[in-house]
């Protein structure tokens, strides 16, 4: 990600914690477990470090639709206030900054020709629930000669760390054979299988014994 964003021009700055400690999270980890003053304390770090970029105008990109969508959904709930509302309202994942850069005639990335044909593309469900996804597509069409095809499926089983349960296996990989992993296991050697979220590329590598990738290891 951070070499797609310095060759359309933009000089990126990883962010982290202000006291130096230990690596920030948005906290999604422990919402899922129902531990949200645990979730609390991780947005407090994480909206603290970001702040003083958003109020200078400087956007916040993530590449995980789980852990940068928590910021503009669930933070504002879990952590109320006008520093959680500053920074949901500059949080954006890669692609969706990509495109509004694109068409505001600020990002030129000269993409060419990638080594495969066809792309199938599974869409993270917190993207699909939010109305995220569509800028995946879109990026993904900007590669010349680059046929893009979305799977019309529900979600890939995994759901975040649910599916990594063992009481949940079974019923994990029920859904995934709903529709995801047949699809990935039909695509032949010149389709590259995209999927953002990490816990989905878990459940085809595991479930199609195939890897994928993340739309912006297709761009680099």
């Amino acid at each position: 990600t951070i070499e797609v964003l310095n060759a359309g021009g933009y000089t990126v700055h990883a962010l982290a914690p202000r006291d130096g400690g230990r690596p920030l999270c948005c906290g999604r980890t422990f919402l899922a477990s129902g531990l949200v003053d645990e979730a609390r304390e991780e947005l407090r770090r994480l909206v603290a470090a970001a702040l003083p970029y958003v109020r200078r105008g400087v956007p916040l990109l993530g590449v995980e639709p789980s852990c940068l969508l928590t910021l503009r959904d669930e933070a504002k709930v879990v952590l109320p206030g006008g520093a959680t509302e500053a920074v949901a309202a500059r949080a954006f994942l890669v692609e969706e900054f990509i495109v509004a850069e694109r068409a505001a005639g600020r990002m030129r990335l000269g993409l060419g020709r990638v080594p495969w044909r066809r792309a199938l593309l599974h869409g993270h469900c917190h993207q699909k629930a939010l109305g995220a996804f569509g800028p995946v597509e879109a990026v993904l069409r900007m590669i010349p000669g680059l046929e893009v095809s979305t799977l019309q499926s529900t979600c890939c089983g995994m759901g975040g760390a649910f599916g990594f349960h063992a009481e949940h296996h079974a019923i994990s990989m029920r859904i995934g054979e709903s529709g995801v992993l047949p699809a990935v296991r039909s695509a032949d050697a010149d389709t590259v299988v995209v999927a953002d979220g990490t816990s989905c590329r878990h459940q085809i590598r595991d479930g199609a014994a195939r890897d994928s990738v993340h739309a912006a290891v297709v761009l680099k």
